[in-house]
């Protein structure tokens, strides 16, 4: 059985701390559940990205445009960029019962959260700092400079993780990718998220209770 309209979960974490791909192994192997939201962004393209795949690259003049449209379900500012979530994908996943995955920051979240209470959060994190700070630099596509940055901005956030419903660590990546798909999964039980069907299934009892 599936609700009516599917979860919004929002997925944030460290940087580095693997949360994109978590999710793209997720979508992997449950392509049916689950939909990956496309954010917006101000930066550029890294080596490999694609333009509607990872991202919708823009220039800082057109994401302020789309500000000022509302178009965006949530907005941040990220080491001097700009990150969002494009309104219209998100309502047509829900309306067709699939749970979109929005990958957002904290402040973006908190958003979101504010405007949609029953979103689930989940935050990813690796182990530990150090191996958060391997990981940054094994990617070998940012300057010690944006590490640095990184590193002092993962300290800001690690201050906001309380306001999360879950914690994901991601340790080794298919245990990462069970915990959240048993966690979305166990939130489709939720009472608020099957009102339709406890609604039909009084109606039915009901009818039973009439024959007599």
């Amino acid at each position: 059985m599936r609700p009516s309209k599917g979860n919004l979960i929002i997925v944030s974490g460290f940087s580095g701390a693997g949360k994109g791909t978590i999710m793209k192994r997720l979508v992997e192997k449950y392509p049916d559940s689950y939909a990956l939201s496309v954010s917006a962004t101000s930066r550029s393209p890294r080596p490999g990205e694609e333009e509607g795949r990872e991202y919708f690259f823009k220039t800082k003049e057109e994401f302020e445009k789309m500000i000022a449209d509302d178009d965006l379900l949530e907005h941040a500012c990220y080491v001097g960029n700009y990150y969002g979530t494009p309104k219209k994908y998100v309502f047509d996943k829900m309306e067709a019962g699939i749970d979109v995955i929005l990958e957002i920051e904290i402040q973006g979240a908190m958003q979101v959260k504010k405007m949609y209470p029953d979103s689930l959060l989940m935050f990813v994190s690796t182990p530990d700092a150090q191996t958060l700070r391997e990981r940054l630099s094994g990617r070998g596509t940012e300057t010690e400079e944006v590490i640095k940055n990184r590193l002092c901005r993962a300290c800001e956030e690690a201050m906001g993780v309380e306001n999360y419903d879950y914690l994901v660590i991601n340790d080794d990546l298919e245990t990462a990718v069970e915990s959240v798909h048993a966690i979305a999964q166990n939130e489709r039980f939720r009472i608020r998220n099957n009102i339709q069907f406890i609604d039909n299934i009084k109606n039915e009892l009901k009818s039973f209770k009439e024959e007599k």
